[in-house]
This record gives C-alpha cells, structure tokens and sequence, in this order.
C-alpha cells in the first residue's frame, strides 16, 4: 500500500517544531529516522495530515554527558548513541542492548526517542530506560516537563505524551561503579523483535529486572538479591504477574518459561 496523502515540513529549529505540533495536534506525526512511522504510514495505520522532519534540527542531534546522565536529542541516531556507549564505561546496559536492536543499516537511520516514542512492549530502548529510572524530556510551547520512564509507558503504542509535545530528549543514568548490568533477550533471528527480552542490574542484596516482549510495556520489579528456592519462587511469581498471552511468534508459557530460566541465568551471572 502507498500512504495517504500528507504534507511535509523540514523544521529548522525546536520552536518550530513545537509551534507546528501546537497547530496541528492530533494531525502532524514527527519524523525523525522513520523506521517505525514508514511502515505505518504505508499501512495507513498513522494517516497524519502534516509530517514535520526534525533530523536536520542541530541542538536535537546532541549527546551530553554530564552531572550523572547521558542525554540524548530527538534526532541522535540509535549507531551514533551505540559508538559514544560501546566500551560500556557510561551506559552498560544500552551498550549491551544496542546490538541486538534491528541491524546496524536500521540504527543508522533510526533514532533513540522514536523507539521510546513508538513504545513497542518488545523494544529494547523503552526496556533499558525504563530499568535504569531514566527519564523523558517533553517540550511543548506551553511548557517543558520531565516524566519518569516507568510512568511515560503506558500501553502498547501508548506513552504520556501529549498531542503538542516534542520527546526532545531521553536520560540515561550513567554507570555506577558498584552496579553490574546486564541485558539478554531471545528472539526469532538477530535484529527481530525480542520474544523476551531481560535487562537487570544489581546493586548491593538488590536486583532491579525489567522484562520486554511480554507485559503491554517495559516491566520493571525489585528483587532480593536471593538463591536458590527463593530466587526460582519471586522469577515464578513476577512470570504470571506480566499477564503474558499467546500470539504467533510464542505461546504465553513459553514466554513465562523464558522469564523463569533465564532470568535466574542472568541474575546468577551478575551476582557472581
């Protein structure tokens, strides 16, 4: 299928960004890499009446690191956040995640706030930001706010942003030198979406363990930092809780298996 028709506006600057969205609301749809919105719009599941271009905006394709976070702008490339975290000596866990996000032709296109934006529940990018408390800067011409990760995920496709809100930027917390970190997911091939995905870091007798693919968005709980019978039995108890359910890819005891086997793998690893 062919898109319907639309408008297109390359934005020079954030304010006209957020002067446009206020316009239109509802009707305009940001476009940064494309890789989600594309397909979308191809499908005329998103059939916007304006489409505003933000990739050549160069206050948003900035990464700053400073004062304990790693900010990314609207426009930062998913290959451009994977080269700054590689040697995991900022951001572990995205440095562990990145390479199982698509391939590396989609991350040089696809940028970090579209996949938070998108709110796939099987996404790495909302699972990591979620699981490490980062947060969303959202940018209006009414005002500017800063929401939680675990409260801006909402649903399937479904985030806190409102109509005429810019995601002008995402924060990472940056390494802490007594957490380990550590991410894993199993999916169908390299690059497809994560059946399960696992990212968890510990941090003293506490384990905190977010879980993609099952839940309607990224599932973060604390944990004791157990063994044993008591690690199998609070793994047993966070798998029904998702309220995982059967669809083509897996059945939803398989995806409860997942979380079970090798959530204790990882988190045996990390404790080691």
């Amino acid at each position: 299928m062919k898109p319907a028709a639309f408008d297109y506006i390359r934005a020079d600057s954030t304010d006209e960004i957020v002067h446009l969205l206020a316009e239109y609301g509802e009707d305009a749809r940001i476009l940064a890499g494309g890789q989600s919105l594309m397909a979308a719009l191809n499908m005329r599941l998103a059939q916007p009446r304006v489409l505003i271009d933000i990739s050549r905006v160069e206050d948003l394709s900035t990464i700053r690191v400073n004062r304990g976070w790693m900010q990314l702008g609207a426009a930062v490339t998913q290959r451009a956040a994977e080269m700054v975290v590689r040697d995991e000596s900022t951001v572990p866990l995205l440095a562990q995640a990145l390479p199982h996000l698509g391939h590396f032709q989609t991350r040089n296109r696809g940028t970090v706030c579209g996949s938070i934006a998108h709110a796939d529940p099987s996404a790495e990018l909302p699972l990591c930001l979620a699981t490490l408390g980062g947060t969303v800067e959202l940018r209006s011409r009414r005002r500017r706010r800063r929401v939680a990760a675990e409260e801006f995920f909402r649903g399937v496709l479904t985030t806190a942003r409102e109509a005429d809100e810019l995601i002008e930027s995402v924060r990472f917390p940056l390494a802490n030198k007594q957490t380990r970190y550590g991410f894993v997911e199993v999916s169908m091939r390299h690059g497809d979406f994560a059946l399960v995905a696992l990212a968890a870091t510990v941090s003293g007798e506490e384990v905190r363990l977010g879980v993609g693919g099952v839940a309607d968005r990224p599932w973060v709980q604390t944990l004791p930092l157990s063994t044993g019978a008591d690690l199998d039995a609070a793994l047993e108890d966070l798998a029904w809780k998702l309220g995982a359910q059967d669809d083509q890819h897996a059945s939803a005891r398989y995806r409860r298996h997942i979380v079970r086997n090798l959530g204790a793998q990882l988190i045996n690893r990390l404790r080691s």
